[in-house]
């Protein structure tokens, strides 16, 4: 079925689903390009489950090879490696689609057959199995530790420890910030972005209740959000304007480091949390701070024009990584909600489908470009010293809420308007009312 797959300028843009799925089966003489198999993994999960696809891909490798009977040794054991390479890449790429027990199955009926034709090839699957087994393990292992951060976070009490007595150095907080983002992006499955649109799409929900769910994306954003709570926190925290004012250049002086790192996610963070309004509104609190190095700052991720000033620092920064041989110019930490942003808005705004039934490439060729850069920056080791305490401090200790927040910042400077003298009654009586 020649014109099942469509090209235009020797590019591939669209094809029928079941002859993209033959284009991924390997042959004896034939291997999916690479960059054609990671575009199609990543996105066919919109049609059809993984488990589904890795069942027909079995099936026409059946029927290709004749896996089951005799058919020709010699082809068999020139296709074996193919089949296995296939495999390993899929491992590689999307390990946490074999966290289902139904893809499970596939891979360790391909393993039996691939053992009775070719020695060799069976120590590689093997390996490959040990490796994906790590890698499941570890992911268990986070997952567990994040829902114990969660508890911890709100089952203790509000500390009198201040961060910058815990870390004095700015350099220091910005350097295991940027552990914390680094180890939080390298959990997420590039697969979790389309699973995010899936939901979202009330005729693919079916194919998504099944799946085992892997949260790590929600889990990031709700970083984000917490870094903000957290630098409110801990100026509200502060009954003295002297060391409020202390701790917002502080954590200006952070944000700056973390600029100069390349940690986006961090310094957002941090801007959004000074900008919170229990905090802008600290009039005598902000008289007295160096500000100017907080504007140039805020000028940088300003949202006008699409954040066009922060998309130019981040293509610097991507031509800085790619060219580093230093770990520490390797670091991007993208600001993380706008990059789910930008592949929200380019799922939205192309069609899955052609109105001829055919699956529309063209789209899963750019949001495969985007997630293939998010795959660099989230493979990158953080080559800066851990301290761990700090680290535990920075994801666990409690953060005060919104109106606690409110009201911790009237405590520190009182109403001098009448909808703040409203807002403060009220948050008093609603206290007082608990």
């Amino acid at each position: 079925m020649p014109e099942a797959l469509v090209y235009r300028d020797g590019n591939l843009v669209s094809g029928s689903l079941e002859a993209l799925v033959q284009h991924m089966v390997p042959t004896e003489d034939y291997y999916p390009d690479r960059a054609y198999l990671f575009a199609f993994l990543l996105s066919a999960r919109l049609f059809i489950k993984p488990h589904e696809l890795l069942g027909e891909v079995c099936a026409l490798c059946e029927h290709q090879q004749n896996l089951n009977g005799e058919g020709g040794k010699e082809r068999l054991q020139r296709f074996v490696p193919r089949l296995v390479q296939l495999l390993a890449e899929w491992t590689e790429t999307f390990p946490y689609d074999f966290r289902d027990e139904r893809v499970m199955g596939h891979v360790r009926s391909i393993t039996q057959k691939v053992a009775a034709v070719d020695a060799a090839a069976r120590q590689e699957v093997s390996a490959l199995l040990q490796n994906l087994l790590l890698r499941l393990t570890a992911l268990e292992r986070y997952e567990e530790g994040l829902s114990r951060l969660a508890t911890e976070a709100a089952t203790e009490q509000l500390t009198q420890v201040d961060v910058t007595e815990l870390c004095p150095s700015a350099t220091v907080l910005a350097q295991q910030l940027t552990h914390v983002e680094l180890e939080r992006l390298s959990y997420i499955g590039p697969e979790e972005f389309v699973q995010a649109f899936a939901k979202e799409s009330p005729h693919l929900e079916t194919s998504f209740k099944d799946m085992k769910k892997t949260r790590n994306l929600e889990s990031y954003v709700q970083w984000f959000n917490r870094l903000s709570y957290f630098v409110a926190t801990e100026v509200c925290k502060h009954a003295k304007k002297k060391q409020r004012v202390r701790v917002v250049e502080y954590w200006i002086e952070t944000a700056r480091e973390c600029f100069n790192i390349g940690n986006f996610n961090s310094l957002m963070a941090i801007i959004a949390g000074l900008n919170m309004s229990p905090i802008s509104r600290l009039k005598k609190t902000w008289s007295k701070v160096q500000s100017a190095k907080f504007s140039i700052l805020e000028h940088q991720m300003d949202p006008s024009s699409n954040f066009s000033s922060y998309r130019s620092t981040l293509k610097a920064a991507m031509w800085r990584s790619v060219g580093a041989t230093d770990e520490r110019q390797r670091i991007v930490v993208p600001f993380f909600s706008l990059l789910v942003k930008d592949l929200y808005f380019l799922n939205e705004g192309c069609s899955n489908k052609l109105p001829n039934g055919h699956i529309n490439f063209e789209k899963f060729w750019q949001l495969a470009k985007q997630v293939t850069e998010f795959i660099a920056w989230k493979q990158v080791a953080c080559p800066f010293e851990k301290n761990s305490r700090v680290i535990a401090f920075l994801q666990a200790s409690p953060v005060l809420t919104e109106n606690a927040l409110a009201l911790a910042s009237f405590e520190c400077e009182p109403p001098d308007n009448n909808p703040e003298k409203e807002r403060y009654k009220a948050l008093k009586s609603d206290l007082n009312a608990q």
